[in-house]
């Protein structure tokens, strides 16, 4: 008599780790302590206005008063688009994180930064007259341009694509970039048009780039926002992503779109900043837990708190003179990512 057969064993349903309540908190806190810090910031310049001044250019201003006129003209959009482009980087990051299981993935070292910043100079060389918008549409195909080569050489090793071929591809393909875009700046003499773009900063930002950067960054963010549950599933594994029913291919192509429109709108306005898209989402998720509902909302208030107080910081280091904001966020970012490419030894 043959033994009764064992029914097969159900697939057990895959458990992410997560803090809602820590989110919550989270999000709570940088949310005031962003409305605080673009108050503060907004205040500190070569004018010396107080914070209270500030708040009734915000909401009593007087076009007649020098004071107002500072705040509503220079300050508040730079701050504006501080906490924007800032909020692009660590979304951005995030979705690459997931998106390719790469600890070391970000626009900066993926090569996205450089291949904007390329193709910005490009425009300024080729089409002198083109406008903000032009920018931004040339940073989106500069930034795509960059990410394939890096990708590509990337996937030309034996044994395919690891977190730390990946890192150097890109370290590579972003020195390239960078002296072919050095090369053409000094050809040409384009150092005063450009110089802002490769260093990073917030100098000089009005708010016309507000209004042009504003419907990417809203359409991308929401739409990273959408994608997040599916960057989620992608995060466990293609095998696993697949078992659960997601088209992974669909996925992967929306998920590169929103990266490449966030990260390009914000090179176009703000340079190339660097490791903010690298250190903000790895924070995130220390944090929050591995569920990236919760990580991109989380990494979008951090990374705009973090780049509000760098740009402050970058003001008041050494007044009167600015120091570049990509150099402070270079700082805080780069022992990060040596920690974190000793640490993943198993790429080598």
């Amino acid at each position: 008599m043959n033994p009764p057969q064992r029914p097969p064993a159900q697939p057990q349903p895959t458990v992410v780790r997560s803090r809602p309540l820590v989110a919550a908190v989270l999000m709570l806190g940088c949310a005031v302590l962003l409305v605080f810090g673009l108050g503060w910031s907004a205040s500190v310049g070569a004018a010396d206005i107080d914070v209270w001044t500030v708040w009734n250019a915000v909401f009593r201003y007087d076009p007649t008063l020098s004071a107002h006129l500072i705040i509503q003209e220079v300050r508040l959009p730079r701050v504006v688009i501080g906490a924007m482009v800032g909020a692009a980087f660590a979304v951005a990051g995030a979705i690459m994180q997931g998106l390719t299981r790469n600890p070391l993935a970000s626009p900066s070292i993926m090569g996205l930064n450089a291949g904007a910043g390329f193709f910005l100079v490009l425009s300024f060389v080729l089409l002198p007259g083109l406008n903000v918008t032009g920018l931004i549409v040339a940073s989106f195909f500069g930034a795509g341009f960059g990410a394939t080569l890096v990708f590509g050489i990337g996937s030309l090793s034996r044994g395919g694509l690891t977190p730390v071929k990946l890192a150097l591809a890109g370290a590579a393909v972003t020195a390239l970039l960078t002296s072919l875009t050095t090369g053409l700046v000094l050809y040409f003499g384009l150092a005063q048009n450009v110089l802002f773009y490769t260093a990073g900063g917030l100098q000089g930002t009005r708010w016309e780039q507000v209004r042009l950067l504003l419907p990417w960054f809203s359409v991308a963010l929401t739409a990273g926002l959408a994608l997040s549950k599916s960057v989620t599933v992608l995060s466990l594994g293609d095998e696993v992503a697949k078992g659960l029913g997601l088209q992974t291919g669909l996925v992967r192509a929306l998920c590169t779109v929103v990266v490449l429109l966030l990260a390009g709108a914000a090179v176009a306005v703000a340079g190339g900043v660097g490791f903010v898209g690298l250190v903000v989402p790895h924070l995130a998720r220390f944090l929050v837990g591995l569920d990236y509902r919760l990580i991109i909302p989380s990494s979008a208030l951090l990374g705009a708190l973090l780049l509000v107080l760098a740009d402050l910081g970058a003001r008041t280091l050494s007044p009167p003179f600015e120091t570049p904001v990509g150099l402070i966020t270079a700082i805080i970012g780069a022992p990060f990512f040596l920690y974190l490419a000793r640490r993943d030894t198993r790429g080598m």
